[in-house]
């Protein structure tokens, strides 16, 4: 019996920094046991210089990313999702569409690597912070047993993986 491939999206305002990283360390961190994607409530329609220099910087391959709204992952022919986080306060307060199959949601705020001032340096580190919560994160839902926790185990997980101050 295979495994199954769990579906998640990332949630943010925008969707040109955060929910992109997130879906891109997903993908490669998940090792064909996930499929990540990333939307927006509001998309800034292109994806953030810096978001794309840091997966550069990775090693990812950037074809994937596009900054797209989260209207493209609630009609038909959308993917089944089984997680949804959302990555940003903003998001997380929006009323969200009615995603089928009834995902497990959890909240992971990062603050805003795009909104950071100062020095490019200063704005690179910001990006570079993200991606480090954002990877701890991920690594730890990556670590949880999902076959064998019931939904409230779960979702009591994905919440407190939310709160953690890495």
């Amino acid at each position: 019996m295979t495994d199954p491939v769990y579906n998640a999206l990332f949630l943010c305002t925008g969707n040109s920094a955060r929910s992109i990283i997130a879906e891109a360390l997903l993908n490669r961190d998940g090792q064909g046991r996930f499929k990540a994607y990333s939307a927006g409530s509001q998309p800034r329609g292109d994806v953030h210089p810096y978001t794309l220099d840091l997966l550069r910087g990775l090693g990812i391959d950037t074809d994937f990313a596009r900054s797209k709204s989260w209207d493209e992952f609630a009609g038909p022919g959308a993917p089944e999702f089984d997680f949804i986080f959302t990555v940003c306060d903003s998001a997380a307060n929006e009323a969200c569409p009615i995603w089928p199959g009834h995902p497990m949601t959890a909240h992971w705020g990062i603050p805003d690597p795009a909104a950071a001032e100062g020095t490019d340096a200063e704005k690179h580190l910001a990006f570079a912070e993200a991606t480090r919560q954002l990877s701890t994160r991920i690594s730890l839902l990556l670590a949880l047993p999902l076959k064998s926790l019931d939904r409230l185990a779960l979702k009591s997980r994905l919440d407190a993986i939310g709160q953690t101050k890495d």
